[in-house]
């Protein structure tokens, strides 16, 4: 198995701890992808410091040199699109298709901003005194943070590095452990493209090390986060006591109404699309549909129908429509909610536990208190194939 290193100033490089941790298969568990460096803060320092280093020069550049490398980068990954979706779909678990539509979603967002690089930075301003020249414009941060998510690996990471690179910043980014090696495939395509050392590094390890560590550091001028509610909140006050910008993404809990006029075929096969497509695992998953009761029993019963036909499997076979969920702990956090329903007695259709997966569960809103559809259910983030039926 492929043991992937920190990126540092243009190098790659082991941790001082030595230690390292290894990301698996979510379809296998006792498959292996590849191991990780366990960083430290001493990492840490040094990667920011790198960056630091390297932005006052990356900055001097032209916008059109500096978009220059993204073209060249966007090329390389598209060369290696094949092995970079493989490795997320292995290390995720979503199907082949979606994460090659992923990379292909990210090669083209970093040509879209190559293409910024080109566009004005600010605006001349008409004066009212002759001897005057008004005008703004916009001017690099530093040191750009950036934290990203196992759900969307190859995306999610493109889609703030670009920005924060065509704009003069440097970057260090420290992905979710659980997709490190997908983003170290990443790196090794700004690297064969020349960039500069120090303007774009990577370190894996623990939020609680590099994460935190990243939010709290004086060299880092901004930060950029996906993750979780309660995650985000703390990266934002902390940006918030020492100044620093900072752009926050977090969860939500997403739903489809569907009124009586509707068609309901249509109606059921988008549901189950944004429900279920990357396994429900994504802040845009629908999680709740709200269905007129006139046309309530027919639609669930089609959508019931739809989900036991779908092909729930490895990640890499082609007729898989569905993959695994990623994390025991996202099947854990179903199934308990689901004993908890049922302990209450409530009636609910539960279609296919299989492995790692959950497919559908609807329940009757009568037979639910309001209290328990508010503090459970109803208002609950969940980042599973998990979709409660509404009345």
């Amino acid at each position: 198995m492929t043991t992937v290193l920190n990126y540092i100033n243009g190098k790659w490089r082991e941790s001082v701890s030595g230690k390292t941790e290894e990301s698996t298969n979510p379809a296998d568990l006792n498959q292996g992808v590849g191991y990780y460096q366990n960083s430290t803060e001493d990492d840490l320092n040094e990667t920011i410091a790198a960056a630091k280093e390297a932005k006052k020069a990356w900055g001097n550049l032209t916008g059109a040199q500096r978009g220059t490398y993204l073209y060249k980068i966007a090329d390389i990954m598209e060369q290696r699109l094949e092995d970079i979706a493989q490795t997320a779909s292995k290390e995720m678990g979503k199907t082949l298709a979606e994460t090659k539509g992923e990379t292909n979603r990210g090669i083209a967002i970093l040509r879209y901003y190559a293409g910024e690089g080109m566009r004005k930075v600010g605006d001349v301003i008409p004066s009212t005194d002759a001897d005057a020249l008004m005008f703004t414009t916009r001017v690099p941060l530093g040191v750009v943070g950036v934290i990203t998510p196992w759900n969307f690996p190859v995306a999610i990471p493109i889609w703030k590095i670009a920005p924060a690179l065509i704009y003069g910043n440097t970057v260090v980014i420290k992905p979710a452990s659980e997709t490190a090696i997908t983003c170290a495939k990443l790196i090794e395509c700004f690297d064969e493209a020349g960039m500069p050392a120090g303007v774009i590094n990577f370190i894996t390890g623990s939020g609680s090390v590099i994460g935190q560590g990243l939010s709290e550091h004086r060299d880092v001028n901004g930060i950029t986060f996906t993750g979780s509610n309660k995650v985000g909140k703390q990266i934002g006050q902390k940006a918030l006591e020492r100044g620093a910008k900072y752009q926050l993404e977090m969860g939500g809990k997403n739903p489809v109404i569907v009124a009586a006029d509707a068609d309901i075929e249509l109606a059921v096969e988008a549901t189950i699309s944004g429900a279920f497509k990357s396994t429900g695992q994504k802040c845009t998953a629908t999680s709740r549909v709200i269905i007129e009761d006139q046309i309530y029993d027919q639609f669930k019963e089609l959508l019931l129908k739809r989900t036991a036909e779908l092909k729930v499997g490895d990640s890499l076979a082609e007729d898989t429509w569905m993959g695994r969920v990623h994390r025991k702990v996202n099947l854990k956090t179903v199934c308990s909610m689901l004993k908890r329903e049922k302990k209450r007695g409530q009636r609910y259709f539960r279609v296919a536990i299989r492995s790692c997966m959950i497919k559908a569960i609807t329940l009757n809103q009568q037979s639910l208190s309001a209290k328990t559809i508010h503090k459970r259910l109803h208002k609950k983030r969940s980042s599973d194939p998990l979709l409660l039926c509404l009345k």
